[in-house]
């Protein structure tokens, strides 16, 4: 049994007799005739592993032959000639492990046959207004089918509730990806500090980085790739990556490969001109310290915020030291005046997504527990905003190091330790090939 097959098995036993409608993502229209990358959602290759777009699969315990149907689109040479090879349902059941395999076009008619019998219907409404108009169909017509006997779906049960929760521990072959995919990101990042000079642009050094995802197998970035130099480091999301990198100042690269649909998050600054200021150095130093201390935290048992407030404890301390902030650590998180140089958490969940789904609280509202298997970011940072109060020497200094790391049995694993950090490492490194 492969993994898809067994969460499949996982995911239906935990629906009882619901008809479970897990649709895949459908290729949009960029504009004109170009359309956008296709990339698959998220929860239907979870169960899946099939990546072709308009493919929806049912999953139907009370049924007593197809309890795993996939609908997908039909072969078609003069089709497949413009856009690729298709599996088609022919060929599916004994390469996806599914009971039965139909043309996508059937599934309008063949819904309501599958959703006799369920008490409940497991489908996430909401996403899609067109589809849910089909699916509401199909119901009606199912519900008009029993009326002189038998049931249809009464209820609706969110199916992320289940699956996202499933997704948050990850399993042998997803961490072995996600491995494969950090070590990928460092090619990027090191052929980044290793290129980068005064003068080039930031799009330069994003076409550099990404160009060694490529080249190392990955099939995309997890993300738009932020390369923010100079004050640009100081807007958290900052995409336009036009400017020029300038001698003196820091760039800040949050870039990851994406591979297999797994992501990899990393976040990395270092000195155009290959060596630190002081004023540099400092806020460095102090965010590293903060994430080494919060990657500590990820541990068995620790609460999820637990490395949140460590970090925040020891960026509160630095800057105090710095004159940056005044008043006692505990005084500056709790007025919030530590907001103005870190104004976001410390991490989130990754896997399929960059930010993964799962809950990071329990319906009690306090935060859940770390258990192994799970994978989060670590990404402390100081922005010195220009248009703040602070003294005018640190005035622009943007800083972040996020790391992607693993909850294991034991000590932490952070699955990019590879990617230099260290203030000596990255001074050896960056500019290498422009020397």
């Amino acid at each position: 049994m492969d993994a898809y097959e067994q969460r499949r098995k996982t995911f239906q036993a935990r629906i009882g007799n619901a008809t479970a409608i897990i649709p895949s993502a459908r290729q949009v229209v960029r504009n004109g005739d170009a359309e956008y990358e296709f990339r698959q959602d998220s929860d239907f290759f979870y169960v899946t592993g099939f990546n072709e777009p308009d493919a929806v699969l049912l999953i139907t315990p009370h049924h007593d032959k197809e309890q795993t149907t996939l609908f997908l689109r039909p072969r078609d040479r003069k089709q497949e000639i413009w856009t690729g090879r298709r599996l088609g349902p022919e060929a599916a059941p004994s390469a996806l492990r599914v009971d039965a395999a139909y043309p996508i076009e059937e599934f309008d008619k063949r819904l309501p046959d599958y959703l006799v019998g369920a008490p409940t219907l497991c489908y996430a409404l909401g996403q899609d207004e067109a589809f849910d108009r089909r699916v509401h169909a199909a119901l009606a017509q199912a519900r008009s089918r029993v009326r002189r006997g038998g049931i249809a779906p009464a209820a609706f049960i969110e199916p992320g509730t289940i699956l996202h929760e499933m997704r948050v521990r990850k399993g042998p072959e997803e961490l072995a990806t996600m491995r494969r995919a950090a070590a990928i990101s460092r090619t990027g990042h090191e052929a980044g500090m290793r290129a980068t000079r005064t003068g080039m642009h930031e799009y330069e050094l994003e076409a550099i980085i990404e160009l060694h995802y490529r080249k190392h197998g990955a099939q995309d970035v997890a993300y738009p790739s932020i390369v923010a130099g100079g004050d640009n480091a100081c807007t958290l999301h900052y995409i336009a990556n036009r400017d020029v990198l300038r001698a003196g100042t820091l760039v800040l690269a949050d870039s990851g490969c994406e591979l297999d649909l797994y992501a990899s998050d990393v976040t990395r600054t270092w000195p155009v001109s290959g060596r630190f200021t002081y004023e540099q150095r400092a806020i460095y130093e102090i965010v590293l310290r903060a994430q080494l201390a919060a990657i500590d935290h990820v541990r068995c048992g620790e609460p999820f915020d637990a490395y949140h407030r460590t970090a925040a404890r020891v960026l509160a301390e630095g800057l105090i030291d710095l004159g940056l902030l005044q008043g006692s650590i505990d005084e500056c998180i709790e007025s919030k005046t530590l907001d103005d140089f870190y104004p976001h958490r410390t991490g989130h969940w990754i896997g399929l997504d960059v930010h993964d789904v799962g809950r990071y609280k329990n319906l009690d509202d306090t935060y859940r527990i770390l258990e192994p298997d799970m994978v989060l970011t670590v990404e402390p940072g100081i922005y010195v905003q220009r248009d703040g109060a602070a003294d005018e020497r640190f005035k622009g200094i943007g800083v972040r190091i996020e790391d992607d790391v693993l909850c294991t049995a034991g000590a932490p694993e952070v699955l990019t330790a590879s990617i230099p950090k260290t203030i000596e490492e990255l001074e050896a490194l960056v500019g290498v090939d422009a020397r």
